[in-house]
């Protein structure tokens, strides 16, 4: 059993999850910035992403990677998909032999299409690798609401020694050794969010966000088949769940994006006001190439990339969705049934 957890990232997730994981066991938060590492050291609130929520007194917080590792027997990286690898990197002298690192990022990293445990495992090889994902908006579960999430790993033993560890009596932690189809989920989830914020924006209705939703999820399953993952993972937590959640929440920053778009607004004015990653903004473009090289047909994520980089708008992307050749519902995901 752990005796210490390293958070590393201070955004609205990775904090909720550090105040989770200090219930059971020594925890320290780590945030790049060394203001907001002392704001929430000596006033217990992070005032820059859950303002609202104090923080357990016990949980310490430091922009000192080594500080923050030192005698870390499990670490999880909070850390976006763009500075995931940096980040790893200079934690790397400071990790013990063997840790177990674990991912809450939803995302690919751009250009070289890696899944996150694939670059913990290129960084840091040695040491045991999983993600924790579901259906989990931060300022919930820092309300205590009840939530479930997932814990893959493809070490079954490792995960079900830290599946305690983040768990509480609001918060069921469950396990899967599906590590890629849990990962895969959890990334393209984001770009499907953004589909369906801007189908809110445009003022489409429950029928529309419905569709949007189911046939999103076929499109997570078919990519995430295609590289591995199993099929049963996409009806679970880490898949319909997270796509859900993401797909319908007012507190969901890639639906947010979605829905500015929907309105008509460009994707540079709505950047500039956010505080926080929209992992999917990043994500979208690695993901549909990533599909490309597998040869799976995501027309969703095609034409949210075709807003975000292609210079589309809104409007322009339904008739290519809605106007594309018929097809058999199940294409792509069960090839015996037509």
């Amino acid at each position: 059993m752990a005796t210490k957890v390293a958070v590393l990232g201070a955004g609205s997730w990775g904090t909720a999850v550090a105040n989770i994981a200090i219930r059971n066991v020594a925890t320290t938060l780590w945030a790049r910035r060394p203001a907001l590492a002392e704001t929430i050291a000596t006033t217990h609130v992070n005032e820059d992403y859950l303002p609202a929520f104090r923080l357990s007194k016990k949980l310490k917080a430091t922009a000192s990677l080594e500080e923050a590792l030192a005698g870390a027997d499990a670490v999880v990286m909070g850390v976006p998909s763009h500075g995931f690898r940096e980040i790893l990197a200079e934690a790397a002298p400071f990790l013990a032999a063997g840790v177990p690192v674990i991912s809450l990022t939803k995302g690919v990293e751009q250009g070289s299409l890696k899944r996150m445990t694939e670059v913990i495992d290129e960084v840091l090889p040695g040491h045991c690798t999983g993600v924790l994902t579901g259906p989990n908006l931060a300022k919930e579960v820092m309300s205590g609401y009840p939530a479930g999430t997932v814990i893959a790993m493809t070490d079954m033993d490792i995960a079900a020694e830290l599946q305690p560890l983040f768990s509480a009596e609001f918060f069921r932690v469950y396990t899967n050794h599906d590590v890629i189809g849990c990962e895969i989920a959890g990334a393209l989830k984001n770009v499907m969010a953004i589909a369906a914020g801007i189908a809110d924006g445009m003022g489409f209705g429950d029928n529309t966000r419905a569709t949007l939703i189911t046939r999103g999820l076929a499109e997570l399953s078919r990519l995430g088949g295609a590289l591995g993952g199993e099929p049963l993972t996409f009806s679970g937590l880490a898949g319909m769940g997270d796509l859900v959640a993401t797909c319908i929440s007012r507190q969901s920053r890639n639906r947010h994006v979605g829905e500015e778009l929907g309105r008509g607004r460009t994707i540079d004015e709505i950047v500039k006001e956010m505080n926080m990653v929209a992992e999917g903004v990043k994500t979208s473009k690695a993901v549909s190439d990533l599909a490309a090289r597998v040869g799976v047909d995501m027309p969703i994520a095609e034409q949210v990339v075709a807003v975000l980089y292609g210079g589309k708008s809104a409007a322009e992307i339904v008739p290519p969705l809605m106007m594309r050749a018929p097809g058999a519902e199940l294409d792509g995901i069960n090839p015996q049934r037509r």
